[in-house]
């Protein structure tokens, strides 16, 4: 026979259990199932309200007990604090569905899993119809390959500082290279991610066309061949660490190479556009010249820069940029 203490965890876990199923819980219908007293019900619930308040030191979803008049019954109401708000998960499906960087099945995945797990189930429908068109006409990379575990596999080795050995193919390359590779970081851009790392069989490089290969070279992922992450550590000195944030302020669509400074005029409309492009740009001076008939304010301006990556894009700039060094 269960004594009383034990008929009371029961009860207070029944009622959890139907709490966290979504059930609507009428006090009389709970007293007459555990034939109690509605104050034994009562206090149960507030046992179940008092615990459920207790902070979460995991974060994410912050659940309470409500009274719902209309229902006539206590609910679970559940209070994001952590999560995601709305505006900020469809911003991140948005920003997904632009990437292009994943397969159909992978973004299809991915985006299903972000909305159940970070969006209240009433804006849930909201969400998806507010991306669905974009969802239906989503065109996947044309490499149409599965990177996701690669990438997964690439971060363990960056973090317990693994070498990496694999077979590459660059983009004007005829045959795969093999490399081992100290993996420095993890960088997206554009459609593809990519790994920044130094190239370790460096006795090789005799045979190789680029010496910037010395230099961080950046592999493109889905490009990356039978990865291994081998059981050989390397080690590097503090003051030569990688530091990711100050390499992307100077790489341009992700054309490795050595540390240049270039200095330019700038004869657009918009200087931002520049300075979210160059987050490394500096206006060092402006002069007055005739442009496209008009006299304006023309910008010099100074920025470091990784690679050839600018010189693309100073010939996208047509006649609005003026390269001096």
């Amino acid at each position: 026979m269960q004594t009383d203490s034990m008929q009371k965890l029961n009860r207070i876990l029944g009622i959890y259990s139907r709490l966290m199923s979504g059930a609507v819980i009428n006090k009389q219908e709970e007293a007459d199932r555990y034939k109690v007293t509605l104050r034994s019900i009562q206090r149960d619930i507030e046992d179940i309200r008092n615990f459920l308040m207790e902070p979460d030191e995991n974060g994410g979803v912050i659940n309470t007990v409500v009274y719902d008049r209309a229902k006539n019954g206590y609910r679970l109401e559940q209070i994001y604090d952590i999560k995601l708000t709305n505006p900020e998960i469809l911003t991140i499906c948005k920003i997904l569905l632009d990437s292009r960087t994943l397969t159909k099945a992978e973004m299809d995945r991915v985006l299903k899993k972000l909305i159940a797990c970070c969006v209240p189930l009433e804006s849930c429908k909201l969400v998806r119809n507010l991306i669905s068109n974009e969802q239906f006409h989503y065109i996947q990379p044309k490499h149409g390959k599965v990177f996701m575990q690669t990438l997964w596999d690439i971060g363990e080795a960056i973090e317990e500082k693994r070498l990496l050995k694999f077979c590459y193919q660059g983009v004007r390359a005829s045959q795969l290279h093999k490399r081992v590779v100290e993996p420095a970081a993890i960088m997206n851009a554009g459609m593809y991610f990519y790994m920044v790392g130094f190239i370790k069989n460096i006795d090789d490089l005799e045979h190789y066309d680029n010496p910037d290969d010395l230099n961080p070279t950046i592999y493109r992922i889905d490009r990356i061949e039978d990865l291994e992450v081998t059981n050989e550590h390397f080690t590097r000195p503090y003051k030569d660490r990688f530091q990711e944030g100050e390499f992307r302020k100077r790489i341009q669509f992700m054309f490795s190479g050595k540390l240049r400074k270039v200095k330019f005029k700038y004869k657009g409309y918009s200087l931002e556009a520049v300075e979210d492009r160059l987050p490394t740009a500096k206006v060092v001076g402006t002069v007055k010249e005739t442009v496209r008939d008009k006299e304006q304010e023309v910008f010099i301006i100074e920025a470091e820069v990784y690679g050839d990556g600018i010189d693309q894009w100073f010939r996208q700039q047509g006649d609005m940029v003026e390269v001096l060094s």
